[in-house]
């Protein structure tokens, strides 16, 4: 009996996933699968990992928000694409993702972030696929960048593009923005963006840290 009940114990242990999930406010979190991804880059004790499509309006809305947590509090931002299906397709979601990740790939990451942070306040002028890619032209020109003619001529960006849309699809994710703060102990999803520092300063107090913000890298 002594055997079984520690056998019991030990596939209990198994099953119970190392993350409490909360949401932000309580009770308002999806229900997620795969959660394995909700960890904070190496040598950051917070961090907030971010779900999005360039042509979602509550994308648009989150984005000032989060960048703006970010960079008071010191923390990394892993931004990933969610590509939505039906009209966001039509509007160039992929395109604009694909150039969004060849400017991370070939410029930098700022220069990426400053791309998705635009198309995102251009948003409602960005009615089809053309569009986008109009868009896209006019912002190279005016930030002295050489646009070429083909952004991901052996695919790779378009699979790195779809590769994070699987992972969504593997954690069950059906809308963008989907934010998430994290810890190595614990994951908070945050459906209403106002209660995004307060939910930051809880994780924060759990993970001990303490004193001003780090001067880590906000990317």
């Amino acid at each position: 009996m002594i055997a079984a009940g520690a056998f019991v114990a030990a596939l209990t242990l198994v099953a119970v996933p190392g993350f409490a999930q909360r949401a932000a406010p309580p009770g308002s979190g999806d229900p997620l699968k795969d959660t394995s991804m909700f960890k904070p880059p190496a040598g950051a004790k917070v961090a907030i990992v971010e779900w999005q499509d360039l042509t979602c309006p509550a994308c648009a809305h989150a984005f000032p928000i989060v960048h703006a947590a970010v960079a008071h509090y010191g923390i990394p931002l892993v931004e990933k694409d969610f590509l939505l299906p039906g009209e966001h397709t039509m509007l160039g979601n992929r395109e604009g993702a694909i150039w969004a990740r060849y400017l991370q790939d070939k410029v930098s990451l700022k220069v990426a972030d400053e791309y998705r942070g635009a198309v995102f306040a251009a948003q409602t002028g960005i009615e089809s696929k053309d569009d986008m890619q109009s868009f896209t032209r006019k912002w190279f020109a005016s930030h002295g960048l050489q646009m070429p003619f083909v952004p991901d001529p052996t695919g790779q960006l378009a699979k790195e593009v779809m590769a994070e849309k699987s992972e969504g699809d593997r954690m069950g994710l059906t809308h963008t923005p989907t934010i998430i703060v994290c810890s190595q102990h614990e994951w908070v999803q945050v459906t209403d963006v106002s209660q995004l520092y307060r939910t930051i300063d809880e994780v924060e107090a759990k993970a001990g840290v303490s004193g001003p913000p780090s001067k880590q890298s906000a990317h």
